[in-house]
């Protein structure tokens, strides 16, 4: 099939390269000019496992070229793909200006029958427009659906190339049968409904997600207060086939782009629709709150963080991705620099791009993570990153000024502290002194 993505961030990228690794025709079309002549010279603008090398391989074989005119590609294509940003707005409302830009564009470049699929995520009722403004420039007939994504950063082509599901959203029978051949070759689970619950589905999908992850938070912190260890909680849970282990890892919480600005957006949602989602307000609450774990644990080693050098491994929000949107990182640094607090951080992709936007004198970003360490008073693990995980706690101990290590995501195991001088806090486990676990008092009811 020939197809047009509009939008080459994460999502259109990676999604665009996919279906051309698939056999596909594809057009990824960007208004970015610089964006454009990167991937037309073979470069990536994000960092994403696997990208680089299925671009080459597919603009190699024609399969797959890059683009500023969206007109050409949407004349050349019987698919268009809707793949634009929808930031969050002060309000936590979904900004829907580009993409009503790109319906616009699309209807006015309409030459013929073609499919139009919004893949962004939008809120309910968001297709129905984007229709009804092809409509008011289009000259030929076409046909709408929504077809969510379900990728992660950091495995996206993964995910794009292996999904659990597939969900189309249309009323259309032309457009539910184009788009399940287009599917199929990555699954046989897809899933015709109608447009709005297909709307729908993503941000409920993600609000869930979100709801695991906060709810493992809590469950940490009270396993910190009564002794139990939150991994082998998750553990026994995540046995039980109703709830399953995935999103149960206690840490400081989630970030990036999807879950802050989906969980605000169907927030938003519900509340123009006069209900009150007190669950998920709760969530949101549970997870900025959470970025603060490491704050108090700090106090709590090191008293007044006035003057101390505090060094900070891992800026992204998550491992293998560059996306530092939401970082925990940001509202951590700017505490600690707020009480007065020296702070050297590293991260091995996305330093430049957190730096970008944050870009403060009292911050030394450094090259690498012995640097980040060297003379700290204390070390804090913001992001797991396998480098991280590798690198012996005996060249820690040597690099940092005092053995403090707060492990904000629990890379390391109470057998790896044993006959260390390090203290240790972790999220959701027992604290660490010198080797020796920290026992709880006994609870008397």
């Amino acid at each position: 099939m020939k197809l047009a993505v509009i939008g080459t961030g994460y999502v259109g990228l990676v999604s665009g390269v996919c279906f051309s690794e698939l056999g596909n025709e594809v057009i990824c079309v960007d208004n970015a000019t610089s964006k454009i002549e990167l991937l037309n010279n073979g470069e990536v603008p994000i960092h994403e496992p696997g990208l680089k090398e299925l671009i080459a391989s597919n603009t190699e074989a024609g399969r797959l070229s890059f683009t500023t005119d969206l007109a050409a590609a949407v004349n050349a294509s019987e698919i268009i793909i809707i793949a634009v940003g929808t930031p969050s707005l002060p309000d936590g409302k979904a900004n829907l200006a580009y993409i009503e830009q790109a319906a616009e564009e699309i209807g006015r470049a309409i030459n013929g029958y073609k499919v139009v699929v919004v893949k962004s995520t939008v809120p309910v009722g968001t297709n129905e427009k984007v229709a009804a403004i092809i409509r008011n420039y289009a000259t030929e007939s076409f046909d709408f659906a929504s077809v969510p994504e379900f990728l992660r950063e950091g495995t996206a082509v993964k995910d794009t190339l292996n999904p659990d599901r597939i969900i189309i959203g249309t009323e259309s029978e032309r457009a539910a049968e184009m788009l399940t051949a287009l599917h199929r070759p990555l699954t046989d689970q897809i899933t015709i409904t109608d447009v709005r619950s297909s709307e729908m589905i993503k941000y409920a999908s993600n609000a869930f997600l979100a709801t695991k992850i906060s709810f493992i938070n809590e469950i940490a912190n009270i396993c910190e207060k009564v002794g139990a260890d939150v991994e082998e909680v998750a553990k026994g849970m995540g046995m039980d086939r109703r709830i399953g282990s995935s999103f149960l890892k206690a840490g400081i919480g989630y970030g990036g782009s999807c879950f802050p600005k989906d969980t605000q957006a169907l927030i938003q949602i519900a509340g123009q629709m006069d209900y009150d989602f007190k669950l998920l307000k709760s969530v949101v609450e549970v997870n900025r709150d959470q970025r603060f774990n490491v704050i108090r644990k700090l106090d709590e080693l090191l008293g007044d963080v006035t003057g101390r050098t505090i060094g900070i491994w891992g800026l992204a929000f998550k491992p293998e991705t560059d996306d530092v949107r939401d970082a925990p990182a940001f509202e951590i640094m700017e505490t600690l620099l707020e009480r007065g607090a020296l702070v050297k951080a590293y991260d091995p992709i996305a330093s430049s791009n957190f730096e970008k936007a944050f870009d403060r004198s009292e911050v030394e970003y450094c090259t690498s993570a012995q640097e980040a360490a060297e003379g700290a008073d204390a070390l804090c693990i913001l992001t797991e990153w396998k480098e991280f995980i590798n690198i012996p706690l005996s060249d820690i101990q040597k690099w940092l000024k005092t053995p403090n290590l707060i492990d904000g995501r629990n890379i390391y195991r109470e057998e790896d502290l044993e006959e260390t001088p390090f203290a240790y806090y972790s999220i959701g486990r027992p604290k660490m002194n010198n080797g020796v676990k920290e026992t709880n008092p006994i609870l008397s009811f």
